[in-house]
């Protein structure tokens, strides 16, 4: 299985900027930044929603894929790729490949969500339903990679993906809201938080960035804490947020994270209740995980979000009609 490698160099904005014109050929950007007059009431605060859902995936992690893919060298293009992934990686990778003629392999838990594993095969990809959780189809495609001697796509050590999500925060910053205090991103394997944090860094702008986990699946929240790769259980029904391990590459940019939140799974689920009900956008479990921690904020004596300009990033809406139901 690909553990982290100790070499790998943190992507720049200089980096950030060049994906940004990579990926313009092919997804719209930038993805809408829309001010929700109903959870600024509810959040006494300016609130606006990244909506990371406004692409053919509809899901952040396409700006990644596309970057990553574009630059693949040739031998890699004609080989193939493997990547492992609860459906959101693999769906980026898969329609990025597909673009630019790459064979891709892509592993997903048993029971992975079936609108993603449809829509990777849709667009190309072989996938194999590979163990229990998501771990579990992470040491078989990296197996998989080795035996072949294949590429493998690493969900967050790949300094390509968190250049190409980290155009997101670029849009923010420096054009659609650079008067943002506050931005609150959802957290898997951390790549989307880290390009967050590259682009704030690399501005110098003075906006915190929070980062938000499933309580169910707290594993790097508990690392970021810590300060060291951590292992923890992993039983959250937030797939994009689903990870049991948490690696040394993201936690190094991470490190200079304002804030790391967790939230419950029910917390989520009210989320994903509230973005429907206060601004008509409809978000995946994981996709919700920042309006969740937005609105246990609400429930603290603090209330650091009062006043503010806050951009909740929603990024992804691959549920499926029979998870809506559920939550509903």
């Amino acid at each position: 299985m690909p553990e982290s490698n100790p070499s790998l160099v943190p992507p720049t904005l200089t980096d950030v900027r060049d994906a940004a014109a990579n990926i313009a050929a092919h997804m719209p950007t930038p993805t809408p930044l829309v001010y929700s007059p109903g959870l600024s009431e509810r959040l006494d605060a300016h609130v606006s929603l990244k909506l990371e859902t406004a692409n053919p995936i509809n899901v952040f992690k396409l700006r990644g894929g596309i970057n990553l893919i574009s630059q693949l060298p040739p031998a890699d293009r004609t080989a193939g790729v493997v990547v492992a992934s609860t459906g959101n990686h693999g769906q980026s990778i898969a329609f990025a490949a597909q673009r630019f003629g790459v064979p891709a392999h892509i592993f997903a838990p048993q029971d992975a969500n079936p609108d993603k594993v449809t829509s990777m095969r849709r667009l190309g990809a072989q996938v194999t339903l590979s163990g229990a959780r998501f771990d579990d189809a992470r040491r078989a495609a990296g197996e998989f990679a080795a035996e072949r001697g294949l590429r493998y796509i690493h969900t967050s050590d790949e300094p390509l993906l968190i250049a190409g999500v980290g155009t997101a925060a670029l849009e923010v910053l420096e054009t659609q809201q650079p008067e943002t205090d506050i931005a609150i991103v959802p957290l898997g394997g951390g790549s989307g938080a880290c390009g967050w944090i590259t682009v704030r860094d690399g501005l110098d702008h003075p906006a915190r960035v929070w980062a938000v986990q499933s309580a169910q699946a707290p594993a790097v929240h508990d690392s970021w804490r810590a300060g060291k790769p951590l292992e923890r259980p992993n039983t959250t029904i937030a797939e994009g947020l689903a990870t049991g391990s948490a690696f040394a590459f993201p936690l190094r940019i991470l490190a200079t994270l304002d804030d790391f939140l967790l939230v419950h799974d029910t917390e989520i689920e009210e989320a994903v209740r509230a973005l429907l009900d206060l601004a008509h956008v409809l978000a995946e479990p994981s996709g919700a995980a920042s309006a969740a921690a937005a609105l246990q904020e609400t429930n603290t004596p603090q209330a650091r979000l009062r006043g503010k300009h806050v951009v909740l990033v929603v990024s992804g809406a691959n549920i499926t009609r029979d998870q809506l139901r559920a939550i509903i």
